[in-house]
């Protein structure tokens, strides 16, 4: 999942996070992070572990490749590149000579999360860093660790639904552009709700969609799953009523998740 750079930053956000309360709240009731930032250069240090891991095996041709991306149906993988069409199960691929890949409809439900730390070329890891390193500090600020994390991660998890359902069933996708995208649908919510100048957010995300839907070998499933799930939980976390706030929040997540495994689970049933 390639996608272009995100260069916002949104100040009457920024300005929203840093409003002191005696009780060293966020204004969405998060705690106030100690050291603004931390969450989003973990998460930029995972991703660029694996990377790194990925370089030193056979970058595209590394097995961890394989392993981590999101196949939404098993492949027999033929020796010499490729695989072989037709092959549904692990016993005929072996008798055939070839090497097994399952998919998520196999049971490797792992895919839909590990697909969104993996990333090969250096521009695609190089444009989902930056554009994290500049949207997430901004979003951890203003939401506190938890939320932030809990958006970041649903949103992906949201893009990599999208993708199980609507990618072709023999094409592996992978990057961390679906949470990215989630981030940027996310401080869009929270910039209108604060009635900040969005016409740059806006020339960006723009930008972005154009490119996803005219640039090579784009996951565009990945990207406006991410982008429509980080609105809906950024809707869900800026709207919760005040009495019982975090309480609205986690239950408004929680149902985002059940629909996520709904999603997940149906498809499978069609894939099996």
């Amino acid at each position: 999942m390639n996608d272009a750079a995100v260069g916002f930053q949104c100040p009457s956000c920024v300005a929203e996070g840093r409003k002191a309360t005696r009780s060293g709240r966020t204004p969405y009731g998060g705690l106030r992070p100690s050291r603004n930032g931390l969450v989003s250069q973990v998460l930029i240090a995972i991703n660029a572990g694996v990377w790194l891991v990925i370089l030193a095996t056979g970058a595209a041709a590394s097995v961890w490749v394989d392993r981590l991306a999101l196949h939404p149906v098993g492949i027999c993988q033929a020796a010499r590149g490729g695989f072989y069409p037709g092959i549904g199960s692990q016993a005929v691929c072996s008798v055939s000579g070839g090497t097994w890949q399952p998919g998520v409809s196999d049971g490797a439900w792992w895919q839909l999360v590990t697909s969104m730390f993996t990333q090969v070329a250096v521009a695609h890891i190089g444009f989902n860093m930056l554009a994290l390193w500049i949207l997430g500090p901004q979003l951890e600020l203003l939401l506190g660790r938890v939320r932030y994390l809990a958006l970041y991660l649903l949103a992906g998890l949201v893009g990599s639904a999208s993708v199980y359902w609507l990618s072709p069933e023999f094409t592996p996708t992978l990057g961390a552009s679906g949470a990215v995208f989630g981030l940027m649908g996310a401080l869009l919510v929270f910039a209108l709700k604060v009635r900040a100048d969005v016409g740059q957010l806006m020339m960006w995300i723009g930008l972005n969609i154009a490119f996803t839907f005219f640039g090579a070998n784009i996951s565009w499933q990945g990207h406006l799953g991410g982008f429509f799930g980080g609105i809906v939980l950024a809707l869900i976390i800026a709207y919760a009523p005040r009495a019982h706030r975090t309480a609205w929040q986690a239950s408004g997540f929680a149902a985002v998740f059940v629909l996520v495994v709904v999603a997940v689970a149906m498809r499978t049933a069609v894939l099996s």
